[in-house]
């Protein structure tokens, strides 16, 4: 290379650097828990014993963890696990046996802490599936207890304890589980319909969201609605997002429902962010050999305005196949998918290897920081769920209609890793709350007041103190079905009782209609970093 060209390409090097956008200092950290667990983690959840159930599908082959004592599964020569547990504490999985498939199937930890699981493709159309952890339990199935075929579906705890079910492929309708008597129907849906794009769909696993008044926010394609489910009538009709692109599976991307900041009973505003996905037409052009690059906004909306308008912002990496988690901290962080592609088999290139968190309450512009990345892709049929201690659990990656571990690009990810976001740093140990009680599994009731006491090593803001409850969500498909976190009023309570020991009170949630009955992490938060949570239940 000649001088002047040399010059030249120097030149223009530092020209690119000045015009680049600046992404603010990377946090966080990755460790890999398990090599393996054996099946490529499909589906997560957290369960109130710090366990999670994952699993897969059942026609992927033969997965590499047998299940125990020699089983198999029914009429099969299949004798491997395609669903597994995970203890979090010990680091260790157990193998589990569904007895029919459950790929791309749709679950909600229920009230006593039961996983009720229903769906899943070809034999495990209108199954409903029970796990109940202890040292010996394994799934319960119940053959026909869905009155339609549910593939893709969405479910959503709802205040009366029971779920709903919310579409699925061809199925433009909603069910309850479980049913009030034998003769319960399905009522059609047309908004599945009107958000149907052909041959495509674009609406499937659509992001769904309990109202504080009741209804349903149901976000399907590139818009949305509030949906009264016990009268089947839709409540209000939102814009359209901007641009008109696409963000349901296969144009994946995903969508948190905002944290609910309590006071006085009510909360002032709430929020809905939905992030990536891919273009219109990406489909299409995916299976034609054309990957085009994924979204790389976010629109957000406040729900309850009396006009509400979505808001864009510009996410500093494009995703789709992302999942968006609630942290305890009230902060959101995107992680896993792709740049490039949409969900389905071998559609999707380019995995995005690191996280972005996000703060809702920073100035528009200052809200996304990229987080240090992982060494794994994690694309289509990848997962993530919060765990008790603040970490978030990472699992799957499998775009490939069997196991298959060489000569792709991305091959079936059986391993189980975990991100550290920034707050777990040793940096922050002298700020990080203990909880002292209430005790963990401890019942809280709708109204009632709750006398948190914790110990924080170091000097304390007193006015820099909340206590945040999350539920803990059901994963697949980024979707984090169930998601919800409340940021408790605590009418700046917060006071020393001793030495390094403090107490705050806050308020419960007034009714199921913010906060449906059954299992929480409660969290006590100082300057932005969580305590390791304990567990609480809600009770009617």
């Amino acid at each position: 290379m000649t001088s002047t060209l040399l010059y030249h390409h120097l030149l223009l090097s530092v020209i690119l650097l000045l015009h680049a956008p600046l992404c603010p200092a990377a946090g966080g950290s990755w460790s890999v828990l398990l090599p393996s667990i054996g099946i490529s983690a499909m589906h997560m959840q957290l369960l109130p014993n710090d366990r999670v159930v994952m699993y897969d599908r059942t026609d992927f082959g033969i997965s590499n963890i047998s299940l125990p004592n020699g089983k198999c599964r029914p009429n099969s020569t299949d004798c491997s696990a395609h669903s597994v547990e995970y203890d979090v504490g010990s680091n260790t999985i157990r193998p589990l046996m569904v007895l029919t498939n459950v790929w791309c199937s749709s679950g909600t930890l229920m009230p006593d802490g039961s996983l009720v699981q229903t769906g899943g493709w070809a034999d495990g159309y209108r199954r409903v599936r029970i796990y109940k952890s202890c040292a010996t339990c394994d799934w319960q199935e119940i053959s026909n207890g869905l009155n339609q075929q549910r593939w893709y579906a969405t479910n959503h705890l709802l205040p009366d304890g029971r779920q709903i079910i919310i579409g699925g492929r061809q199925a433009f309708n909603y069910e309850f589980y479980p049913k009030m008597s034998a003769t319960e129907n399905s009522p059609s849906f047309p908004f599945l319909v009107q958000t149907n794009d052909p041959n495509v769909e674009n609406n499937l696993y659509p992001f769904v969201f309990l109202y504080p008044d009741g209804n349903l926010f149901v976000f399907a394609n590139n818009r949305a609605i509030l949906f009264n489910y016990s009268k089947n009538q839709v409540v209000k009709t939102y814009p359209t997002m901007p641009g008109g692109q696409p963000r349901n599976y296969p144009s994946t991307g995903s969508a948190v429902l905002l944290p609910l900041r309590m006071k006085e009973g009510v909360t002032e505003s709430v929020e809905v962010l939905v992030c990536g996905g891919a273009p219109k037409g990406a489909f299409a052009n995916a299976n034609n050999g054309r990957f085009d690059g994924a979204l790389d906004t976010c629109g957000r909306i406040r729900i309850s305005d009396p006009n509400p308008q979505w808001v864009m912002e510009t996410m500093p990496l494009a995703r789709v196949m992302g999942d968006m988690l609630l942290l305890p901290n009230s902060h959101v962080l995107i992680i896993n998918g792709a740049s490039a592609g949409v969900a389905g088999w071998e559609l999707g290139r380019n995995p995005v290897l690191s996280p972005v968190t996000y703060r809702p309450n920073n100035q528009i512009g200052s809200r996304f920081e990229v987080q240090n990345p992982s060494t794994k892709p994690r694309v289509y049929h990848s997962t993530a769920v919060l765990l008790r201690d603040g970490r978030v659990l990472v699992g799957g990656s499998n775009p490939h209609g069997k196991y298959v571990f060489t000569n792709v690009l991305y091959p079936t990810e059986l391993s189980l890793e975990a991100f550290s976001p920034s707050y777990l740093d040793p940096s922050s140990s002298s700020s990080r709350p203990r909880i002292l009680s209430p005790k963990t599994k401890t019942k809280i009731r709708y109204g009632k007041r709750i006398a948190v006491t914790f110990m924080v090593p170091g000097p304390v803001d007193l006015n820099s103190v909340s206590v945040t409850m999350v539920s803990p969500s059901f994963n697949t498909h980024s979707l984090s079905m169930n998601q919800r976190l409340l940021v408790l009023d605590s009418a700046n309570s917060t006071k020393a009782l001793g030495r390094s020991t403090y107490r705050v009170g806050v308020t419960a949630p007034p009714s199921g209609n913010f906060a449906p009955a059954g299992h929480y992490l409660l969290y006590v938060v100082h300057k932005e970093i969580p305590s390791s949570g304990i567990w609480v239940r809600m009770q009617r």
